[in-house]
């Protein structure tokens, strides 16, 4: 038979617990990731896409894909490397989505002799030499390159691995290799 010491010593143990499985199990709200991940997610899709208009766009449809599927991420650590494979995601559509309206808007221009005006923008970036830098990031391969562009922004290898499905243990490795040929190819474009 308990003695009233050990049954309350079962149930505080029990308690204690059962409020560590509840602590590593709650959920974060909504309004919550937003505001903890909001930049983070506009950093991975303007990585991709190159233009903040657009990367909030893609920002916008990533919050929303949290909200419609809210109740299927369970675990808080993997919030934000699913954030970021959305927007990569939605971000890498939303460019062949523009691939393609650009491929007719240039057809519509070689077949009615229209051109176009290159904006007072687009010759600063190119004077500036960020061209060079998107070129040059450019020619550095896919898994790599994405590697890089995330850990420049800050994330963790774990977070990393998590956001483009890759090993872990690699990771460390891709980032070296592209920052290799990265330097590699720019020294090239930049000459």
């Amino acid at each position: 038979m308990l003695k009233m010491n050990e049954s309350t010593d079962i149930l505080v143990d029990i308690m204690s617990e059962t409020t560590a499985t509840t602590a590593a199990t709650e959920r974060i709200g909504f309004e919550e990731a937003f505001s903890l991940h909001h930049r983070t997610v506009f950093r991975a899709a303007r990585s991709v896409v190159h233009d903040a208009g657009l990367a909030e766009d893609v920002t916008q449809e990533t919050f929303l894909r949290l909200y419609k599927h809210q109740d299927s991420i369970t675990d808080s650590e993997m919030l934000r490397p699913w954030l970021i494979r959305v927007a990569i995601n939605v971000a890498k559509n939303t460019l062949r989505g523009n691939i393609r309206a650009n491929t007719r808007d240039e057809i519509y221009v070689k077949e009615t002799g229209e051109t176009q005006v290159a904006s007072v923008e687009i010759d600063y970036e190119e004077y500036a030499g960020v061209n060079d830098i998107y070129k040059a990031l450019s020619q550095v391969k896919e898994p790599l390159r994405s590697c890089l562009i995330l850990k420049q922004q800050g994330l963790s290898y774990k977070e990393i691995a998590a956001s483009l499905e890759l090993n872990e243990s690699s990771i460390g490795t891709f980032v070296a290799r592209a920052r290799a040929e990265f330097a590699r190819v720019y020294g090239k474009v930049g000459k």
